[in-house]
């Protein structure tokens, strides 16, 4: 079967059975219902950036293929990035992943007038996994030492984990310390390594740390103070990420496409470069390495 007649028929499927994942997978979680939940237009709109993330991990693997194995770092990563979100918004579209908590707010506006609502915790599970690749993206690509790129990855741990369990100031002067590493120091340190690093660290950084800002915006409306619809949560989040993951990810490909990661202090090599490298340096005089003569003859330091 054709692949246009494969995708044909999926659509055909969907269309005749149309999304009843909330019908499936009700908004009643450990025998407590839920007033406040996606509908099932928040359910196609989380599966449309499923698909938005996953077709976007298709093709960075793909255009990895472009670039020998020693060069794919952060192919790798931008695709894990976008692979792992796709995996949660497919659990936020099927109503998976979530949990009901009372409302400390309660609105008297219809949709957000409920006693509890619908906190999706697959969300911050897959910003635990994803931050810290979108760190090590643009950290990695400044050229900072270790130590400081696990210091960052920790502020950004702990600003996700107080944000699930509600320590929004907390969270906050995390974020703050994360902006400084990234604006401050890894800016400098990005400069040092030529003006086309410079660039791409710039566009992604710049990009990031816009976006970042809103997060905690976000939350604020949506699970901090129940002010908007989960159905307007879903939109709000899913634009963010959508720019945050697949945009990023794109913008940085594009601009590391002609830097070779040696430059940035990544010098990975396969077991045959490694091999041919052990090679040249151990290659004497006349064809001999380490006392093995390549041409025949006699081989060790005596005679045998």
């Amino acid at each position: 079967m054709y692949p246009l007649q494969v995708v044909s028929l999926l659509c055909w499927v969907a269309l005749a059975h149309g999304n009843n994942a909330i019908y499936v997978n009700t908004n009643t979680q450990n025998n407590k219902h839920v007033d406040e939940a996606i509908t099932e237009w928040g359910s196609d709109w989380y599966y449309a950036i499923c698909s938005v993330m996953g077709t976007t991990a298709i093709g960075i693997m793909a255009a990895s293929y472009m670039k020998p194995r020693s060069e794919r770092i952060f192919f790798y990563m931008c695709a894990a990035i976008c692979t792992t979100a796709s995996i949660a918004y497919y659990a936020m579209g099927s109503n998976l992943g979530w949990t009901p908590i009372d409302n400390e707010w309660v609105r008297s506006i219809a949709g957000v007038n409920g006693r509890n609502r619908e906190i999706f915790y697959v969300r911050y599970i897959d910003w635990f996994i994803t931050t810290p690749l979108l760190l090590l993206d643009l950290l990695l690509t400044a050229g900072l030492p270790w130590p400081s790129i696990l210091w960052t990855i920790f502020l950004d741990l702990v600003m996700i984990i107080t944000g699930l369990v509600g320590f929004y100031a907390v969270g906050c002067v995390a974020m703050i310390g994360i902006f400084y590493e990234l604006a401050i120091v890894a800016r400098a340190n990005a400069r040092r390594l030529g003006a086309d690093v410079h660039r791409v660290f710039m566009i992604c950084g710049v990009l990031t740390l816009f976006i970042w800002l809103l997060y905690p915006v976000s939350w604020g409306l949506c699970e901090g103070g129940n002010v908007i619809t989960p159905n307007d949560e879903a939109i709000f989040y899913g634009c963010l990420d959508f720019i945050a993951k697949p945009v990023f990810s794109i913008a940085l490909i594009i601009g590391h496409w002609k830097i070779n990661p040696a430059r940035l202090g990544l010098s990975i090599m396969s077991g045959e470069e490694r091999a041919e490298q052990l090679l040249e340096k151990n290659d004497g005089p006349d064809g001999q390495t380490n006392g093995v003569q390549t041409n025949g003859g006699q081989h060790g330091n005596g005679d045998i």
